[in-house]
């Protein structure tokens, strides 16, 4: 009887695995490989944006440019200054009935170059960074770091960088103090230990030689010229790039069961991806689907490739125009009956620190897809706070799909919080709630995540876009 009680009342705590078939472990695999494989493929915003273009091509979808009228069925998408993209299938359903939209961000927290960022000292040439995104910057110093971005000239020629992937390319890193000289810094508080104008990476040592005359700055004149002969740029072409720095580490399985995923950047790759790979499986909806990857999500949404800019806004009016539905207030009207999945990341449970948690609110890795019905900090301060009736709306979207989730917030109070995309589209009147896969390390080099979390999310972001 207590037993029979239990099962009625209580949460279910246990994980996923212990519910799981063969045939699901296999699809759980079969996801998550593929994950995988795109996340070694697209570490920036930028690789994400062109290898989902491609997938998005190969699925039927076109550039909403390209049509004069739209009609049910039509799959499009709008590609924002190569940062950032936009996609939907047009629904059955009247748009003023609202669209189904899911939310992510392609950034993540990495090393910019800086404008000016190239010098020589001591005999090593370095290149100048400036973080971007919330990072402890003692992480980033000692690892293998890779280099990607483009370059474009005066004349408009883009020059494309990839170095540190490749097995055969050299590699980049930020050098850190041996202890035997490191008791001052090791007295530092932890944050303070790496100053942010000391993440300079280390790019070479062999000077130009004229001869047996000795260059000044022969290291840096060396970087510069084996710049030129390989891509034809000068130092002036830097103060015209966007070049990151990202680790060098590849994706890879955790754990001797297999269970987990440790790779760079899941945060929000994990959602960014798994929303894309639903919408690719979608043939017809009765609501307009759409899915947002965005940019500039990591410091604040801001600019015009961030979900704060009218860009998304202009996509949804292309729509309207293109369906040939002209009434007052249209697009507001829209946005007002919407859905939105914002599906950011959570932060998963660590035993190791479990004193900024509260086990009873918190995301557990393995548990399944995390719903955050607010998130802000210290008093829900900057915080999308879902409505009760959109929170049961969601749920009963899950318990039907037999799709496992568990509802939680980001740390203690006073102590956590953070935020997401979530109120941009909020504030134009959209219901919103925040629903992505718990990680541990989140924002750190390697982040991690469980391959039954990432699938929830798959079956989740599917599953709301069929309703």
């Amino acid at each position: 009887m207590e037993e029979e009680l239990k099962k009625k009342l209580f949460r279910n705590q246990s994980t996923g695995w212990e519910e799981i078939n063969e045939e699901e472990r296999t699809q759980i695999n079969k996801v998550s490989d593929s994950y995988m494989d795109f996340l070694n493929k697209a570490k920036t915003e930028r690789e994400f944006i062109k290898e989902a273009k491609e997938l998005a091509d190969k699925n039927g979808y076109k550039d909403i440019m390209t049509f004069d009228t739209l009609k049910p069925g039509d799959k499009i998408y709008f590609i924002n200054r190569k940062k950032s993209m936009y996609l939907a299938i047009i629904g059955e359903n009247p748009i003023e009935n609202g669209l189904h939209i899911i939310g992510s961000h392609v950034d993540s927290p990495r090393l910019d170059l800086k404008p000016n960022p190239l010098y020589e000292d001591g005999g090593l040439a370095y290149f100048k960074t400036h973080y971007y995104g919330g990072i402890k910057k003692y992480q980033w110093t000692a690892i293998p770091l890779s280099m990607h971005g483009v370059i474009v000239k005066t004349n408009g020629e883009v020059v494309e960088i990839n170095i540190g992937e490749d097995e055969n390319d050299p590699i980049f890193t930020i050098t850190d103090l041996l202890p035997h000289l490191a008791q001052d810094q090791m007295e530092k508080k932890l944050k303070n230990g790496i100053d942010g104008e000391d993440l300079s990476i280390l790019i070479g040592s062999i000077p130009l030689k004229d001869g047996a005359k000795k260059v000044p700055e022969g290291v840096k004149l060396n970087i510069l010229n084996i710049l030129n002969q390989k891509y034809g740029v000068t130092e002036d072409d830097l103060t015209s790039a966007e070049i990151e720095l990202v680790p060098a580490f590849r994706a890879r399985t955790l754990g001797l069961d297999g269970s987990m995923i440790a790779a760079y950047g899941q945060d929000d790759k994990v959602c960014s991806y798994t929303s894309l790979h639903a919408m690719m499986e979608l043939q017809s909806v009765k609501n307009t689907a759409v899915c947002i990857l965005s940019d500039k999500e990591e410091i604040g949404s801001m600019g015009n490739t961030g979900m704060e800019s009218h860009m998304f806004d202009f996509f949804i009016s292309e729509i309207l125009n293109k369906l040939g539905v002209n009434k007052p207030n249209l697009l507001e009207k829209v946005f007002c009956f919407s859905k939105m999945l914002s599906s950011d990341v959570d932060a998963g449970f660590d035993p190791l620190y479990a004193s900024v948690s509260d086990k009873t609110n918190a995301g557990y890795i393995g548990k399944g897809i995390s719903l955050n019905k607010y998130t802000g900090s210290r008093g829900k301060s900057g915080a999308s706070d879902a409505n009760a009736e959109y929170v049961a709306w969601v749920r009963n979207v899950l318990e039907k799909h037999n799709i496992r989730y568990q509802v939680a917030e980001l740390g203690k109070v006073d102590i956590g919080g953070g935020g997401t995309i979530a109120y941009i589209i909020a504030n134009k009147g959209a219901d919103v709630i925040d629903c992505g896969v718990p990680v541990l390390s989140m924002h750190a080099p390697y982040e991690v995540t469980s391959k039954f979390d990432i699938y929830s999310a798959y079956k989740t972001y599917k599953a709301f876009w069929q309703e």
